[in-house]
């Protein structure tokens, strides 16, 4: 799988979400481990186990997950020598207590008789739970853990007891000169605190003194013995302590391998779980797979959109790709995440957001190349980075590959970048790769409705508000609404009028449902440097078959084009302007796509005059000379400059 491309679809945000519901380390790991399977059995496995824990889960019910506090810890450990605490028995023991909860109710739930399996393979350890709640009890070792603790804990209390008494004792003596009626430890032997002057009067050791000076912290004579007899039995104890701590750690160290079983099954049931519990948070269903390469998404949503209007989108059938046009802002990248996001979702085992009849293939690699992958480190700019990525693309491509696009070849010249998409659409699909392009360029829009494997599909947009619907429909092309939309958002109504105008009429398009494009760029004085006529592919297709069928009912009369006319050239399918009338020869100066060309004059056709293409008075060579050439026109009216010239592009003749 391509990992770059789960990054720009959000997968890992996924992954970090599903991790929220998980509550062991171990069931956290498997979810920071989750990729998308290939293998179609396996996926189906991992759908039907989520399932059957998020039905589990709808019933309300309770599902005793160990949380393996501690045991991390203890784990780590094993095989080491070391000595484990109480705190650690007492993480073992609870560990275990959950281990026979979950086997006790995963055999009570018939209805999940898969991950219901998963629980007859832990072990219960009767025999080591046994000894840690005989011996550790509330965190602390317990007195019947042995012998030989009961009796030396038993000889404590009592020394304990004669040695407080015997403080009890001096001290009210001494009240007198006592800073305050309180013993307390020193070094972990029992001090009465003395005021400074009087400390000679009591027979004793001085193990302290305050911070000020003026107490003094004495341990009396008379107490001392019991003191030492005090420590000794103290050391006895923790003897006996240790013995049991060890006698403990034995026991843990034979059932590691049981103990090891039983925290990887508490992690399978906590990951399994918590993707249940992320798709009954999400609305997510359980979908089919198929190994017939076709996908069907009803209802699908982006789990990170909240209200996102539900998409349809289907291939498979007598198509494998679809060419998604439509305006800005209309949904198009919000489709291309939401089929990429879920397939890899649902190849990971994950319930989706889609309706329930909803059906996908296995795809082996998901690929996106999404927004414009600038990098200013890299010194790519937005369409290098895109064909850096296509070339990936262009050797991963395969008929089990699913293929993201988001407006293909946009950062650079239109004519080439069509020229360019249409072949790179071509190979891709050639190598069988299912695809999802978005795209502004008409052309594609041509492309995709003769190519075969492709279909059109738009995205909704009411014209009357200029409001996106986010809606999809797969079979038609859609428009970009550009000039509206910018005309909505505050553009001079008189950069919208003359946008109109420079497109050929205040609705963009021709008789017979052509529509033509002008493009334009601003010199330095802000007129227009060039302008070039083109047709979609499909309106050419469509205007020449018009074209012939006119001249069998009308015969065919010389026409006199004039310089600015805007002409269909026939043998290219394209629209020109006309920079120099007919010859002798009978052959016309056509400019197509900045190029020059001498034409025939029976191989064109009229599309528009130059009367209704410019204004009055409208200076030609603005677009049919270059802003260089131009330049060096008006430098010549003014002046002679030595060594001065314009060459002239070689003409193409036809």
């Amino acid at each position: 799988m391509h990992l770059p491309s789960w990054q720009t679809l959000e997968y890992h945000q996924i992954k970090e979400e599903l991790g929220r519901y998980a509550v062991s380390y171990a069931g956290r790991s498997l979810i920071a481990e989750l990729a998308p399977m290939t293998e179609l059995t396996a996926i189906q496995r991992a759908i039907e186990e989520t399932a059957e824990a998020k039905e589990l889960l709808m019933k309300g019910s309770s599902v005793p997950i160990p949380s393996l506090e501690g045991i991390e810890w203890v784990m780590s450990l094993l095989g080491t020598g070391y000595l484990f605490n109480e705190q650690d028995f007492t993480s073992v023991g609870v560990f275990l207590n959950s281990c026979g909860q979950l086997r006790k109710y995963m055999a009570s739930k018939g209805t999940a008789p898969r991950i219901g399996a998963y629980a007859s393979s832990l072990a219960e350890l009767k025999a080591l739970k046994a000894e840690i709640d005989r011996c550790i009890r509330f965190g602390i070792i317990d007195d019947q853990a042995s012998k030989g603790l009961e009796k030396v804990r038993k000889r404590l209390r009592v020394t304990k007891e004669r040695l407080l008494k015997k403080i009890d004792s001096v001290m009210s003596r001494h009240r007198s000169i006592l800073q305050e009626n309180l013993y307390s430890q020193r070094g972990g032997r029992y001090v009465i605190p003395v005021k400074r002057e009087y400390h000679k009067q009591v027979k004793g050791a001085v193990l302290d003194q305050s911070t000020s000076g003026q107490t003094v912290y004495v341990e009396p004579e008379e107490v001392a013995a019991l003191q030492g007899e005090l420590e000794m039995l103290t050391a006895e104890e923790a003897r006996e302590e240790g013995i049991i701590l060890s006698m403990l750690t034995g026991l843990i160290e034979r059932e590691q391998d049981a103990l090891r079983l039983n925290i990887e099954i508490t992690g399978v049931y906590d990951f399994i779980f918590a993707k249940g519990k992320y798709a009954a948070a999400i609305g997510a269903e359980a979908v089919s797979f198929n190994n017939r390469g076709e996908m069907r998404l009803c209802g699908a949503r982006h789990p990170m959109l909240a209200g996102m209007v539900p998409i349809h989108v289907e291939f498979g059938r007598g198509y494998r790709s679809l060419v998604i046009t439509g305006p800005n802002t209309g949904g198009k990248t919000v489709v291309l995440k939401t089929v990429g996001l879920l397939v890899l979702m649902a190849q990971s085992g994950l319930l989706i957001p889609a309706d329930q009849e909803s059906e996908l293939p296995v795809f082996s690699n998901v690929m996106s190349v999404i927004g414009d992958g600038q990098s200013l480190t890299q010194s790519l700019s937005t369409f290098s980075a895109q064909m850096k990525a296509i070339e990936e693309m262009l050797r991963a491509a395969g008929p089990n590959v699913l293929l993201l696009i988001d407006e293909l070849a946009a950062g650079t010249d239109p004519g080439e970048g069509i020229a360019l998409s249409i072949a790179i659409l071509e190979e891709l699909s050639h190598k069988g790769a299912h695809m999802i392009v978005t795209t502004h360029f008409n052309e594609l829009k041509a492309f995709a409705s003769a190519a075969p494997q492709f279909q059109n599909a738009r995205m909704e947009f009411d014209p009357v508000t200029l409001r996106p619907l986010y809606k999809l429909t797969i079979g038609v092309a859609g428009h970009s609404y550009a000039l509206q939309i910018a005309e909505k958002l505050g553009i001079d109504a008189k950069v919208i009028a003359r946008s109109h105008q420079i497109m050929g009429g205040p609705h963009c398009e021709q008789p017979g449902g052509q529509e033509m494009e002008l493009w334009q760029a601003s010199d330095e004085t802000g007129e227009s440097k060039e302008s070039e006529h083109r047709e979609t592919a499909e309106t050419a297709e469509r205007e020449q078959p018009l074209a012939e069928e006119e001249t069998k009912e009308h015969p065919l009369r010389p026409h006199s084009f004039e310089i600015g006319d805007a002409v269909y050239v026939s043998p290219l399918g394209r629209t020109g302007i006309v920079y120099e009338k007919q010859n002798a020869r009978g052959m016309v100066g056509v400019m197509v796509q900045k190029h020059k060309m001498q034409i025939n004059h029976k191989r064109l056709k009229p599309h528009l005059s130059k009367d209704e293409l410019y204004p009055d008075n409208y200076d030609l060579d603005i677009v049919l000379e270059s802003k260089e050439n131009r330049k060096k026109r008006n430098l010549m009216r003014r002046k002679h400059v030595e060594g001065l010239m314009i060459i002239k592009e070689k003409e193409r003749k036809d």
